[in-house]
Formats: C-alpha cells, sequence, structure tokens
C-alpha cells in the first residue's frame, strides 16, 4: 500500500465511508478505488484517469487534492501524451476490424459525399430543363389564341393617329431588380473516422472555434490541444459547476476526452455535436476535432 493510499484511506475510514458508499459518491468503480488504496495504477482504465480519480476521492473525502497531488507526484503518473496510443491500442483490441474493413469505413463518407453533390447537380439541372420547357410552351399557347381581327375599310387614318398618339406616349421603366447576394456558407462539422470509441471530426465554413461542454450530472472531461498541451482537465457537476466554454480559434486541433458520455453535452459554436458512437455503448470516448479555417 502506497503512502497517498493510505492517507486517502484514512480519511474515507475517519468519515465512516465505506467502498461502496464511496462508489456511489464519486461514480468510480470500486475496484478502482481499491487499486488507488493500494497504490496499484496498473489496474487502471489508463494513466489519463489516474490524476482524475484520485482528485475525485480526495475531495469526497474531504482532502486537497492539488496538496496531495504536489506532495506525492513521485508516485503519481502525470504524462498526458501516453494515455492516447494506450487507449487506442484498447479500442483496437477491443474493437478488432480486418485492413479491408476499416479502409471501406474511412472512404465510405468521402464516396457518400460525391453521390450527394451529383443528385444535387442533377436535380438543378433537372428543375432549370423544366422550367425552360414550360415557358416555352406557354408562349406559344399565347400567340395561337390571340384572334386576326380585320379593320374596316376607311379607318386607317384612324387607326394612324391612334396609333401616333400611343407611340407618342413615353414607355414605362421597369423597376431593375435587385442584386441576388451570395450565401453565407453554414458552418460544416462532420464525422472524417471513427475506429471504436475514437472519433475525428473536421470543422469547416467557419473562422471561429469554441468549444462548450455541458454535464448533465457528473462527468470528468480534459481537453487539450494538437500538439498534447493540456488546456483544462476538470469534474464537471451539473448545478454546480455545470459547463466549461473554451475559445479555440487560435488552435488547428483539440482532443477532448470525455469520462462520461452520457452525462455530456459538447457544442462547437453553438452546433451541438452529435456522438458518432452511442454514449450507452461507449462511456468514455475519444473526440478529436480539425479545425480547418
Amino acid at each position: 500500500m502506497s503512502e497517498l493510499g493510505i492517507i486517502l484511506k484514512e480519511a474515507r475510514e475517519a468519515k465512516g465511508l465505506s467502498l461502496d458508499e464511496l462508489q456511489s459518491i464519486t461514480k468510480i468503480q470500486k475496484r478502482y478505488l481499491l487499486g488507488i488504496e493500494e497504490g496499484n495504477y496498473s489496474m487502471m482504465p489508463g494513466k489519463f484517469y489516474v490524476r482524475a480519480f484520485i482528485k475525485q476521492y480526495a475531495e469526497a473525502v474531504g482532502l486537497d487534492p492539488d496538496e496531495l497531488f504536489e506532495q506525492h507526484k513521485s508516485e503519481i503518473p502525470s504524462t498526458y501524451n501516453e494515455e492516447l496510443p494506450e487507449q487506442l491500442s484498447r479500442v483496437q483490441s477491443r474493437k478488432s476490424l480486418s485492413p479491408e474493413t476499416s479502409k471501406v469505413l474511412n472512404v465510405l463518407p468521402k464516396i457518400l459525399i460525391v453521390i450527394f453533390i451529383i443528385g444535387a447537380i442533377a436535380l438543378v439541372w433537372y428543375l432549370i430543363v423544366k422550367n425552360a420547357g414550360d415557358d416555352a410552351g406557354q408562349t406559344a399557347n399565347t400567340n395561337k389564341s390571340q384572334p386576326i381581327v380585320e379593320e374596316p375599310a376607311g379607318s386607317a387614318d384612324d387607326s394612324a393617329d391612334e396609333g401616333t398618339s400611343e407611340s407618342d406616349a413615353p414607355a414605362e421603366e421597369k423597376p431593375a431588380e435587385e442584386e441576388a447576394k451570395p450565401e453565407t456558407p453554414e458552418q460544416e462539422l462532420t464525422v472524417a473516422s471513427n475506429t471504436g470509441s475514437n472519433t475525428v471530426y473536421e470543422l469547416k465554413n467557419t473562422d471561429k472555434f469554441v468549444v462548450k461542454i455541458v454535464s448533465l450530472g457528473q462527468t470528468w472531461v480534459g481537453v487539450s490541444n494538437g500538439s498534447g498541451k493540456s488546456i483544462f482537465q476538470e469534474t464537471l457537476v451539473k448545478g454546480k459547476n455545470e459547463s466549461r466554454t473554451e475559445d479555440l480559434t487560435s488552435e488547428t486541433e483539440a482532443v477532448i476526452n470525455v469520462g462520461r458520455a452520457p452525462e455530456t453535452e459538447i457544442y462547437v459554436n453553438d452546433q451541438k455535436l452529435e456522438y458518432a458512437v452511442s454514449p450507452e455503448q461507449d462511456m468514455t470516448q475519444l473526440i478529436t476535432i480539425k479545425f480547418v479555417k
């Protein structure tokens, strides 16, 4: 048992809490709580979660997590970048896909986009041709329906006078048509690739990149940039600190690690991000958003 584990266990027992009760409070599985007390961090789902679980444990028993991290930093894994390869390998082992299937899944979204564009062009062309045919038919019918009127003899002068008076009248000016204003394209937030609970999105047609994370209950969230630099790591609790907003316009990529996806909503420039994988299927998800300015 590690020194940090002894301190946490004594604080838990001082509050009269059992591991089952602590599990109910922190939403952390009992076996992970026991692993923290024994200093057995290898059984954790990954180094990324060690600090988060210890922080939640400490807060639940009334200890200052920052002080514990400083005093026992030699015991606690602190490298964030090592976690991503471990999570990817864990996801790949859980969702084993053949190389051929993986290639098909990666190419399928592009094929669907091309089909959609071709269909849209065909529809526009059809509507243009149809409208042109209808206009030609209406013009022909109008010319056929006009009767030929014979003027009686002796009325040529009157007709000439009338024609002269009508021709002298100034023609009415037609109002100039307003120039069509180009429409501003709406932003696009699309799935570029997906492997298990690891999903990559692309953000296009926008000059800003603002991420808002909202907790519907209690969830742990970590955000870093494309270089692996941590922007923030925090446990969000509804009714307390239920949301966090970050302006990432200066970044080209953001990596969002969600601890409890069913209780977490992510908004990108006020557009709700739809999980590619059902949150009920994978509670822990790794979301990567690539910002194409």
